[in-house]
């Protein structure tokens, strides 16, 4: 394996400093440039729109985009490691079900009801890693399969209608905001802090993108890989009921297709990111560009007074823009 594709490997001659600088700055670059998209975008809708720069219409940005933004941060692992994982939006519908069952309205359910949902997540991602890590099936059908089992259980669980009722307690404490600051945005900002952590400074996080890069290169390397790819996995059903309660959290009921979309939403907010199918590209910082810059499109929309399906259009629009560029930088790179 060349020292490009190691980046955290120690650096012994000039020459392999030198392939360590570039692998490092084809990895920052993408993600200078989603967050400067995000300033340009952040312009255009404060010419539109004065009230757009205000803290309090910020935070509600960060707030609307808190759901999506909780969940990419584990699928950004699982893009990482060269997968896709479409289960997350079931995991979203099912977690708020759940949570509010067992919460019934009282406030004493709370913690069996967290502890619950994410022993849930959990359980869900870890099935997807070993399927994945085992068959040779590709992750974009295995998660879909396990999105519909996971959507099958949600209505066997509730009848076909959802039941439950939330805590008073449990919107009262999220719903809640500190200033202009919304509690979910704070929730929103630690976890993104705790992946940043996960991502840079733990072995984990380096494996990932060795996985990525090269799978068979990083097991002849010594690299744990069906373990790395359990992590990854795991994380992001965990990640996804995370996302599942804050929205139970925003929308105060639950819905058996309450997350119902947000995978994709999820998805376009990693690739704008940076990370590519192909895996070992991509990272934390720039999927929360990437989601914020989906969140802003959408408020700009609003602001414009334009109807949703013109919302779509712009969604898609954004995410084929984020396609070509990708493109333009990999053959720029490959021809370097």
């Amino acid at each position: 394996m060349s020292a490009q594709d190691v980046p955290e490997a120690p650096t012994v001659s000039s020459r392999g400093t030198t392939l360590r600088v570039r692998r490092l700055t084809v990895r920052i670059a993408p993600t200078i440039g989603i967050w400067l998209a995000l300033l340009l975008l952040m312009l255009v809708a404060t010419i539109a729109s004065p009230a757009f720069l205000t803290p309090m219409n910020l935070f509600n940005v960060a707030l609307q985009a808190s759901v999506v933004g909780v969940t990419a941060t584990g699928v950004t692992f699982v893009m990482v490691s060269g997968g896709v994982d479409l289960s997350v939006g079931a995991v979203i519908s099912f977690s708020a079900v759940l949570a509010a069952s067992l919460m019934d309205g009282s406030n004493t359910g709370i913690p069996l009801a967290v502890i619950a949902v994410i022993a849930m997540g959990l359980a869900v991602g870890l099935a997807n890693g070993v399927l994945v890590s085992r068959w040779d099936v590709p992750s974009f059908i295995l998660t879909l399969g396990m999105a519909t089992v996971v959507s099958g259980v949600t209505q066997l669980y509730t009848g076909g209608t959802a039941a439950g009722i939330v805590a008073p307690a449990y919107q009262q404490i999220l719903n809640a905001r500190y200033g202009p600051v919304p509690t979910l945005v704070i929730v929103f900002a630690i976890i993104v802090v705790v992946g940043l952590v996960v991502q840079h400074r733990t072995t984990f996080g380096k494996r990932l993108y060795l996985v990525g890069s090269n799978v068979q290169a990083a097991a002849l390397s010594g690299v744990p890989v069906e373990r790395t790819l359990l992590t990854a996995y795991g994380l992001s059903g965990v990640a996804a009921a995370l996302g599942g309660l804050v929205l139970l959290a925003r929308t105060g009921v639950s819905s058996n297709f309450a997350g119902q979309g947000f995978e994709f939403d999820a998805l376009a907010a990693v690739v704008l990111g940076g990370a590519t199918f192909q895996g070992g590209r991509g990272g934390i910082g720039g999927s929360v560009a990437g989601i914020l810059i989906l969140v802003t499109s959408f408020n700009l929309v609003n602001i414009l007074g334009l109807n949703f399906n013109t919302q779509l259009i712009v969604k898609g629009a954004v995410i084929f823009g984020a396609a070509a560029f990708y493109a333009l930088a990999q053959r720029r790179e490959e021809g370097a």
